[in-house]
């Protein structure tokens, strides 16, 4: 069968018509955020990425509101609904489950779809703590089945082309690695208490929430992660709680500062926090080497700017933007003429695709997809990262 590549992935060019392209069966637990997110991509999938490997079919939805999960069931178009997500991991018709749920739901439910042979979606952070993750990942692999942790930057066009770029040895011996990801939307002390900040049902704040985010991209981008030292706040130690009508403590980090080592030699910084004014989704990186930098901002996805050392002629040396919109680049030759950008929600337009391929057609997806072995892994470190912030010492990340 003739291939095309297209970045890092093969795209089949032998199918016709969709009568010859076969449906796989998704089932969504959660129709929140992530729900929403995730659901459009399965629907988006099949004609940005065409032909597909199969077309994915939306059989099931679980909710906790029947009211809201049968709404939702409407408007994203799942053939039917449910309260139970047994229903979605025992249904015969569904062959990924994709887990968009809270942190506290995420273990249980992807365990039992690997043991019932459903390939599995999970969004991040994968799980409360390293423990959980790792019981997670050893169920994938014990049952064999193709699994994703939705470490979705990992998939962005300009952070594919880093990646290449990378391993194609252009920034050569790689010295920092340099990570921020910065929002504002509890910084009110007013903002009532949610499941975010309860520590029982996330397990950790910004810390899970953004920080994990740039822990994947260090790993993915420079090397595993070999020791951090890391301090975290409460800033709001109180908020109200509606359902019990009143003020009840935070019991997780607002911020964290880390200071790592990577295996390779690298050293470098990782903040996260939900406490600056002004920054809405501010994701931003940078990487130094020997013959270059990179650098890169999620609210700017699209571009990617990068530095030559010995690019000829010197007085012009600088940082260039390069706009990764070409159809030479990552996934673009499916998508918009250059210049015509894509945006957040298309990157998990990218994630879907690779588990689809990775389903029917046996396609790899490390290293460029976050699996839960990178999942368990980045929990590993940002575990370490509060037991630092405890103990005020450096914590080597063991890895099991």
């Amino acid at each position: 069968m003739a291939e095309k590549k297209v970045g890092f992935v093969a795209m089949a060019s032998d199918k016709k018509t969709i009568d010859d392209i076969p449906e796989i069966g998704i089932g969504m637990i959660g129709h929140a955020f992530m729900g929403k997110a995730h659901s459009n991509a399965w629907k988006q999938m099949p004609y940005i990425f065409w032909p597909p490997a199969a077309i994915p079919k939306l059989v099931s939805v679980c909710g906790r509101s029947e009211e809201s999960v049968a709404e939702a069931a409407r408007r994203y178009g799942y053939e039917k609904y449910t309260t139970n997500w047994k229903d979605i991991v025992n249904d015969e018709k569904i062959t990924i489950v994709d887990n968009g749920t809270p942190n506290y739901l995420h273990a249980e439910p992807c365990i039992e779809a690997a043991k019932a042979g459903k390939h599995v979606i999970c969004e991040k952070p994968m799980a409360r703590n390293a423990k959980e993750a790792k019981e997670m990942r050893d169920a994938v692999q014990k049952h064999g089945v193709k699994n994703i942790c939705a470490y979705g930057y990992r998939v962005a066009p300009a952070i594919v082309l880093a990646k290449n770029l990378i391993m194609d040895g252009k920034l050569g011996k790689l010295f920092h690695f340099r990570a921020r990801y910065l929002q504002e939307w509890i910084v009110d002390p007013d903002f009532p208490m949610i499941w975010r900040l309860r520590k029982a049902e996330c397990g950790s704040g910004a810390l899970g929430d953004l920080g994990s985010h740039i822990v994947d991209l260090g790993r993915f981008l420079c090397a595993e992660i070999d020791s951090v030292m890391a301090v975290t706040t409460t800033f709001i130690k109180e908020r109200y709680d509606e359902a019990k009508g009143e003020k009840v403590k935070v019991d997780v980090d607002d911020a964290v500062a880390s200071v790592v080592t990577f295996k390779n030699g690298a050293i470098g910084t990782i903040e996260a926090s939900r406490f600056c004014p002004g920054r809405k989704n501010y994701n931003c990186i940078e990487i130094n080497g020997e013959k270059g930098s990179i650098w890169w901002d999620l609210e700017n996805m699209n571009n990617l700017w990068v530095y030559w050392r010995e690019e000829e002629p010197a007085e012009t040396r600088g940082f260039h933007c390069i706009n990764v919109t070409e159809s030479y680049h990552p996934y673009y030759e499916s998508w918009w003429p250059h210049g015509h950008i894509i945006g957040w929600e298309n990157l998990f337009v990218h994630e879907v695709y690779n588990m689809v391929e990775a389903v029917i057609n046996n396609k790899q997806l490390e290293p460029y997809v976050a699996t839960f072995e990178d999942g368990y892994r980045a929990d590993v470190v940002c575990e370490s990262m509060a037991t630092s912030s405890e103990t005020g010492k450096k914590v080597i990340c063991k890895y099991e």
